[in-house]
């Protein structure tokens, strides 16, 4: 009892320092490049808050399964270094006694992240993918700038505004480029206003201004003079894209069956079945050599994560391009996780290498 409740302190405390030095990093990382891509027009500057809080939730599952990996790993071995182990393994218990204190914290855990891939992840990509087309979809007006040339969404449109007055709808020294329908027309006026149409559209009226068309090499180009001048600011209605596998739910998943939507899947359904797997290798990979340095068992979890990730995406990958089946590709990496990690307990119970011939049949073993 006492030693499930200091282990089960010491994982809680470690797991939360770990996911929010996590978190902190990630959302540092997320700031720089959502803010770049703020600065180049790509999102508005207004959703960036919104935008890293869903990249935030939608990568939860990842950084919770790290910090449970890392978590149990620094325990152990901190236990191990300050010989903490020594005294529980002297008082009858062994490294099979680890094993149930640790599934019991981890399991609640692994269903958060089961949770989290399931239904957080793809959530949260559509939501971000909506708030990018909404903008990408915007109307024209909501891209005027007192001082900036703005292009509109399909690239057909450029305005010019010197001075907005937002409260009257005034505008001063508007210039107008269009290119729809294969021909050049630009409009310049010194002064103008927006209107409100009846049918909801917005509208930018120039006044006593010129309009000039075409080229001026080419024999149709015009110069006309005119009172008013009036170009359509029209709100355009809001297409939704069709989702990506990312973005779809399990429900939109199991009914529509394709390969990269079977790979979606499987790569939801293996997060938390390597984090099961990390936890499991963790326990025995925590032993520490007093001759090796104090970093070895944290550089073999890095290095066995990345190798586990990359396998996970790599059955991920195979499935989408419908090269191995789904129920073929689920078991096989999450099956040698657990193998290796009951092979690492094996030698950890018994460090002997002479088991191992126990296991192998008689005629190799033969000198």
């Amino acid at each position: 009892m006492i030693f499930d409740q200091a282990l089960r302190r010491e994982l809680s405390l470690t797991t939360g320092g770990v996911f929010l030095v996590l978190v902190t990093i990630m959302v540092t990382t997320l700031v720089i490049r959502i803010l770049g891509f703020a600065a180049n027009g790509v999102v508005n500057p207004e959703d960036a808050l919104v935008l890293i809080a869903l990249a935030t939730i939608g990568y939860l599952a990842v950084l919770l399964t790290v910090s449970l990996f890392i978590a149990v790993l620094i325990v152990l071995v901190r236990w191990y270094k300050d010989s903490e182990m020594i005294v529980w393994f002297a008082s009858g218990l062994s490294i099979m006694s680890l094993i149930r204190p640790i599934l019991r914290f981890a399991i609640p855990l692994i269903i958060i992240i089961a949770l989290l891939a399931l239904f957080a992840w793809p959530w949260a990509n559509r939501e971000s993918a909506l708030i990018s087309q909404r903008f990408q979809q915007r109307d024209d007006v909501s891209m005027v700038t007192a001082g900036q040339f703005r292009e509109s969404a399909k690239a057909e449109r450029v305005f010019f505004i010197e001075e907005l007055n937002v409260d009257n709808r005034e505008v001063k020294n508007i210039f107008v480029a269009d290119s729809r329908n294969q021909r050049l027309s630009i409009a310049v006026a010194a002064t103008g206003f927006i209107e409100n149409a009846p049918t909801g559209e917005k509208n930018i009226i120039l006044k006593d201004g010129r309009r000039y068309e075409g080229l001026p090499t080419q024999p149709d180009f015009r110069i006309l003079e005119f009172d008013e001048y009036e170009t359509k600011l029209r709100n355009k209605e809001l297409t939704e894209p069709p989702p990506r596998d990312r973005e779809r739910s399990v429900q939109e998943l199991l009914k529509d069956p394709s390969p990269s939507n079977r790979g979606e899947l499987l790569w939801r359904i293996g997060l938390p079945l390597m984090a099961l797997g990390l936890v499991f290798i963790a326990i025995p990979l925590a032993y520490v050599n007093p001759r090796l340095g104090n970093y070895t068992a944290m550089f073999y979890a890095v290095l066995i994560y990345l190798i586990y990730s990359n396998l996970l995406n790599l059955a991920q990958n195979f499935v989408s391009q419908n090269r191995f089946d789904f129920f073929v590709a689920i078991w096989p990496i999450h099956l040698l996780a657990l193998l290796i990690a009951a092979v690492l307990i094996r030698n950890r119970i018994n460090p002997s290498l002479k088991w191992w011939k126990r296991q192998l049949p008689a005629f190799l073993t033969r000198p």
